[in-house]
């Protein structure tokens, strides 16, 4: 072997000393936090949506609470109503729904590395939807709104649970639609993420229909579990 063939070899096998002996540095950590609610700062981040924009009688509100051992919080409660004001100017065919939406983020977050996202939550038997939403490069052009992607959640009532999602599971939608097309979610540009309850609809024996309704949450990270 010629000296300049050693040379590029040692400089090779050096490379990949370096990048072998670096490669826990370079992975992203196997969690990575996105929202918390442990302060009222918190809810600067967030606003709320219903159907009473649109001429119904839905409403909500998002609190951070503490709890007697000094944990905080965040509660997402409020009323469903199917009725319609009197006199509205918006002829919706649907009421019956809140929500809770982030404000954009500066920018966007890349989730790339990771394939699910968890929540810590208490529910009230309840199905909810977590929605994520990306930059646009579904729609055309002339659509100015984001691609947003659902999946439901379901919590049982009274204890605290850990909910795990994997992003394959959440559909592309359009105005609470699914979409009916092969195409995947791109993670590395979410610009926002929204948790909201419709009265009807759900999965099978979750609790439905007008009335009161309210889950706690802890906080939402995204996790590689593979």
């Amino acid at each position: 072997m010629s000296r300049l063939r050693r040379l590029i070899q040692a400089s090779v096998d050096a490379t990949k000393k370096v990048i072998s002996g670096n490669l826990d540095d370079l992975m992203p950590p196997p969690e990575r936090p996105i929202f918390s609610f442990n302060s009222k700062q918190e809810l600067s981040k967030w606003h709320l949506y219903s159907d009473s924009e649109f001429g119904g009688l839905s409403s909500a509100s998002l609190q951070i609470t503490e709890s007697e051992n000094g944990a905080t919080s965040g509660i997402f409660s409020g009323n469903l109503s199917l009725d319609v004001s009197e006199g509205s100017k918006w002829n919706i065919t649907r009421s019956g729904f809140c929500g809770m939406r982030s404000k954009k983020f500066d920018g966007f977050i890349d989730l790339d590395s990771y394939d699910t996202i968890a929540m810590k939550l208490k529910g009230d038997g309840r199905c909810y939807i977590s929605t994520i939403y990306t930059e646009n490069w579904v729609n055309s052009p002339g659509q100015m709104e984001d691609n947003s992607w659902q999946a439901f959640v379901y919590v049982p009532e009274g204890n605290w649970y850990i909910m795990k999602i994997p992003l394959a599971r959440y559909l592309p939608t359009w105005r609470g639609n699914v979409i009916d097309a092969q195409i995947e979610m791109n993670p590395s540009r979410v610009l926002g993420m929204s948790l909201s309850v419709n009265a009807e609809g759900g999965v099978p024996g979750a609790r439905s229909g007008p009335g009161d309704f309210r889950v706690e949450l802890d906080w939402i990270k995204a996790m590689r579990t593979e």
